[in-house]
């Protein structure tokens, strides 16, 4: 049944893109095949009437995604972070999209509130205001909490949008299907991945439990960071579809205006803001990946305030030590070293020429350092050289297109506190701190004691291991002086790694 209502959220779609012109645009800038193009303008030209207008005063393609609604809207920004499908002009055009739309009624968010904890909202909220500010998923109420008279931020989905965006989820399944049928040569945009990409982070902002334990981890990892507060989650008042935060008092990051008035320090924000992203992305591998200015602030202390965790990044360990060896070797313009790093990691087919890509790599990046310092992007650095490793045969891996479009994201802040910052200077103490702790003498004796506490757990099953290797070794060659000696081999080498990784960690731990 859901056939025809895709096929006709599919035509208004198209219509709506046309009608605003923004279809040529993001064809344009996908880079789609000219079969495709054409397909798709005939296709959506004579329903052109059917298309909603939209405002005339925004360009083409956030006029069209903020007319078609809340999916269209979230889609669009998650497209930004992906410069690799929708080209680097589009992505940049979608990242000033708004998430802002009409906010629903203080009536539904309290019978919202009542449904989630089968309690009057008056019960629990002594106070609860006018919504203070409505986005495409969700809307945030200042309240007090009716049992400790905490002061606190409700975040409350929006009406039915769990069904709305499944509808729409649905039909760009059914688009990107078509898309891939009519036109083969658009597979290589990959459009089921991107709608999966696409589903993945919009079913996590939908279940604000998982926003609140992203919200706690987040805090867990950055208790100790000078300078940087979150607001706790108030976890009685969370659920599915409410989440209390305690409520931030402070300056929006993006009022320079109210932020010198307060007395702070500007060029000290800007440092703290890039150098707090850079450790909690190399540091911790969990970042936050919406730190635009709607969702910093500056508390009365001088802190730097996070709020809203619906959308963060990961990052493996073994992952955060290639790019940290990788940002380290640009920073000391050892563009030989940067290549091996590469090909040692896997990154780029052991089959290209290493000096090659190190020349390819120099390409890259003497053009930024020869830069004035206050125009040096470590962002763009990082967009610059993915476009290399691509051609090199690296694949696309999406966490690092997201920790990039951060980078940019976090840059332009820190920009818009001090023009004159010289991105470099601020980071690179992060990332030599981050090296000397991860790739040193200390990192090894880390990673030992960590192999030894994984064969020790394994310690107890060795018996058991070296037991039901005899009796399949007895039931393939019957009882033989050979498979005594291979249970004793198994278990002799089962203990000697044990103790020699133990020995060689409590060297190194000296």
């Amino acid at each position: 049944m859901r056939g025809p209502h895709n096929i006709w959220r599919l035509v208004r779609t198209g219509a709506t893109l046309e009608r605003t012109g923004a279809m040529g645009v993001v064809l344009k800038q996908m880079d789609a095949p000219r079969a495709l193009r054409i397909a798709a303008r005939i296709m959506a030209w004579p329903f052109k009437w059917l298309g909603l207008r939209g405002d005339p005063d925004m360009p083409p393609v956030t006029r069209a995604l903020t007319a078609l609604g809340p999916a269209y809207i979230k889609f669009g920004q998650i497209l930004s972070t992906r410069p690799d499908v929708v080209g680097d002009e589009l992505a940049q055009q979608l990242r000033v999209l708004q998430d802002k739309l009409p906010p629903f009624s203080v009536a539904e968010a309290k019978a919202a509130v009542a449904a989630e904890f089968e309690t009057e909202a008056d019960a629990l909220f002594s106070e609860f205001s006018e919504p203070v500010a409505a986005a495409s998923i969700a809307q945030v109420h200042r309240a007090r909490a009716a049992d400790s008279g905490e002061v606190v931020a409700v975040k409350v989905l929006r009406p039915g949008i769990e069904r709305a965006f499944r509808r729409d989820i649905d039909a760009f399944y059914f688009a990107a299907r078509a898309i891939e049928l009519l036109s083969p040569a658009s597979r290589r945009l990959r459009p089921l991945d991107v709608i999966q990409h696409f589903e993945g982070v919009v079913m996590g902002e939908l279940d604000l439990r998982l926003e609140s334990a992203a919200a706690s981890e987040f805090a867990s990892n950055t208790r100790d960071d000078d300078g940087f507060q979150l607001p706790e989650v108030v976890w009685p008042l969370s659920g599915r579809r409410v989440m209390t935060l305690e409520w931030a008092e402070g300056v929006p990051l993006g009022d320079n205006a109210a932020i010198d008035a307060a007395g702070h320090d500007r060029v000290l924000l800007s440092e703290r803001v890039l150098q707090l992203f850079l450790k909690h992305a190399l540091r911790d591998g969990y970042f936050h990946a919406d730190m635009h200015q709607g969702n910093l602030k500056v508390a009365p202390n001088g802190d730097i305030i996070a709020l809203d965790f619906g959308i963060m990044g990961h990052i493996d360990e073994y992952t955060r030590r290639v790019y940290a060896e990788i940002l380290f070797g640009f920073i000391r313009r050892d563009y030989k070293r940067v290549a091996e790093v590469h090909f040692e990691a896997g990154y780029v087919p052991a089959d290209r020429d290493v000096d090659e890509f190190a020349r390819a790599l120099r390409a890259v990046g003497e053009p930024i350092f020869g830069m004035d310092a206050t125009r040096i992007s470590m962002g763009r650095l990082l967009s610059y050289l993915f476009e290399v490793t691509e051609r090199f045969g690296m694949e696309t891996r999406t966490e690092l297109i997201l920790l990039q479009r951060t980078m940019v994201v976090v840059e332009g802040v820190a920009r818009s506190l001090n023009p004159q910052m010289n991105i470099w200077d601020v980071a690179r103490p992060v990332v030599e701190d981050y090296i000397a702790q991860s790739i040193g003498p200390r990192a090894v004796a880390a990673d030992l004691a960590k192999t030894v506490r994984v064969m020790m757990r394994f310690g107890p099953r060795l018996p058991a291991m070296v037991e039901a290797a005899l009796i399949r070794e007895t039931q393939t060659h019957s009882g033989s002086d050979k498979i005594r000696w291979s249970g004793l081999a198994i278990a002799g080498l089962g203990g000697a790694v044990v103790g020699v990784v133990g020995v060689l960690a409590v060297w190194a731990l000296a």
